[in-house]
């Protein structure tokens, strides 16, 4: 093994500039999620390995396990999900339902590491615990747009799902219930491998070649919400639980408008499965067509998590953003702060003597409400100390000499364009504000 300094694979040290931009991307998110009341919650990384074992299906595989000095048998967070179940259960006496929280933390998953998914990944989530409104689900798909949009996105769109539709479509073409989880799994894989692909997968599990057929038409139906829903209970005839589920559909998407969600930015999505298994409602993901990243984030409702957890049935609806993806498109897309650093304004040392004047500028600028930084060697030359700040993307420095002293002025360069002037002292904050 080769002694070279590095970090464990699929794990990123985050860089000041990749700092900036995360920071960015929480800051923003975790300002809608106030405005819609949402509250803070944090829980430890790891957790009791019986926390997590038996709750999220075929993926426990990528569970981190192991075992403490003590013998304690703990793994790493695997989502804020479970942890949010064994919080409610734990805490329940504490806590007023129905209940917004949201959780913005670090998750871990021993996955094949490739673009956009890490074995060290930070999520940020919503939920909304102990309601079973339509209202709640229409909220969180609302917030899920707000937020997108608040970072800059434009042209996603949130496929929009429920999870009785595809056991209904799994019914309608004569699987038993038993069989429907291969059928979700295969349908989840439509995006990678494609109708074809599915359809093989369908037969491979022993999904008949005319049910296979079937269910592949009824998943690739797309168009106007309700023209794709009017289809499906066409096709769905019948069978309560599925036009229960189309019934509840119909009623979320009838307060996504009052709640501000544009038209052209969700679409029923029959294809739209969601991996983990303990989604027991509507289920949503958000996707880009351009460039290609696959889905953004997604959530649903899970009605029997918690439950298991309580002892009690606590109805949930949730969604995680994952804030690595959103970092790489953002940085592939040219999307955020433009500033390399949190510096705003860099003052100068002329000399020693005049350091001390010069420390006085910079705690003022920052009573002002500035981002400064200042030089720490006051034997450097101006040119040195400019380079400097430019270098580290400062776009104002400040030189206050002895002329400048004698007058009241300080001298502003903006290190953009190059172009300086001197400023009466106490204008300097008001010249930075106007970016002159």
């Amino acid at each position: 093994m080769s002694n070279k300094p590095q970090n464990f694979k699929g794990m990123r040290d985050h860089l000041p500039a990749a700092m900036i931009l995360r920071q960015h991307i929480i800051a923003t998110l975790s300002s809608v999620f106030e405005r819609h009341g949402f509250e803070p919650l944090q829980t430890p990384i790891i957790e009791y390995a019986r926390t997590l074992e038996g709750k999220i299906g075929d993926e426990e595989k990528l569970i981190y396990h192991f075992e403490t000095a003590g013998g304690d048998k703990v793994a790493l967070r695997y989502d804020q999900t479970v942890p949010l179940a064994r919080v409610i259960a734990q805490y329940q006496g504490q806590l007023v339902f129905p209940w917004r929280r949201y959780a913005i933390g670090q998750s871990y998953r021993g996955e094949r590491q490739q673009r956009g998914r890490y074995r060290e990944f930070w999520q940020a989530d919503i939920d909304i615990i102990g309601s079973a409104s339509p209202i709640a689900d229409a909220e969180i798909i609302a917030v899920l747009t707000e937020s997108l949009q608040a970072l800059g996105f434009s042209g996603f769109t949130t496929q929009i799902n429920h999870r009785q539709i595809l056991a209904g479509v799994a019914r309608a073409s004569g699987l038993d219930e038993a069989a429907a989880g291969g059928v979700y799994r295969a349908i989840d894989k439509l995006d990678k491998i494609g109708p074809d692909g599915v359809r093989e997968e369908l037969l491979k599990s022993g999904v008949a070649a005319d049910a296979a057929a079937r269910i592949l038409e009824m998943v690739l139906l797309n168009g106007a919400p309700s023209d794709v829903l009017a289809e499906l209970s066409e096709r769905l005839s019948g069978d309560e639980r599925a036009q229960g589920a189309l019934e509840n559909l119909r009623a979320i998407l009838a307060y996504l408008p009052e709640l501000g969600v544009p038209a052209n930015t969700y679409a029923v999505s029959p294809q739209l499965a969601r991996g983990l298994s303990y989604y027991t409602g509507v289920v949503f993901e958000s996707v880009l067509e351009s460039p290609p990243m696959g889905s953004l984030l997604g959530g649903g409702r899970y009605d029997e998590l918690v439950g298991a957890f309580a002892g009690r049935p606590i109805p949930t609806v949730g969604l995680a953003f994952g804030i690595e993806r959103l970092h790489d498109l953002m940085e592939e897309l040219g999307m955020g702060p433009a500033s390399r650093t949190v510096a705003q304004v860099f003052v100068t040392l002329f000399d020693r003597e005049r350091a001390p004047a010069s420390l006085a500028l910079a705690r003022d600028l920052r009573a002002a409400g500035f981002k400064v930084e200042t030089a720490l060697d006051a034997g450097d030359k101006l040119g040195k100390q400019f380079k400097y700040a430019d270098q580290r993307g400062i776009p104002f420095a400040l030189v206050l000499g002895p002329d400048d002293l004698a007058r009241g002025e300080v001298v502003v360069k903006n290190l953009r364009s190059g172009e300086q002037r001197s400023v009466a002292r106490d204008d300097v904050a008001a010249a930075l504000r106007s970016g002159e």
